[in-house]
């Protein structure tokens, strides 16, 4: 599952971005996402990183089932 960020950023500094990053054949979200993966490497630690990448391609047939516990009734 992937979240979405939003920023505030004044549309002319956006403008601007834009405009050179088309310059340089790519796009501020290509960009962002770049930074974004950066940072994540760089912050999260090591064997976290791996944790995740572990779970993500578990397939879902692995998980186990939780069953819905029927309420416990007083004896």
């Amino acid at each position: 599952m992937k979240n979405t960020i939003q920023i505030s950023l004044p549309e002319s500094k956006i403008s601007a971005l834009r405009m050179y990053l088309t310059q340089k054949n790519t796009t501020l979200e290509c960009e962002l996402s770049r930074y974004t993966e950066q940072l994540y490497g760089k912050i999260v630690p090591q064997n976290v990183r791996e944790f995740i990448e572990m779970t993500a391609k578990k397939p879902a047939s692995d998980k186990p089932e939780r069953k819905a516990q029927t309420p416990h009734e007083p004896d």
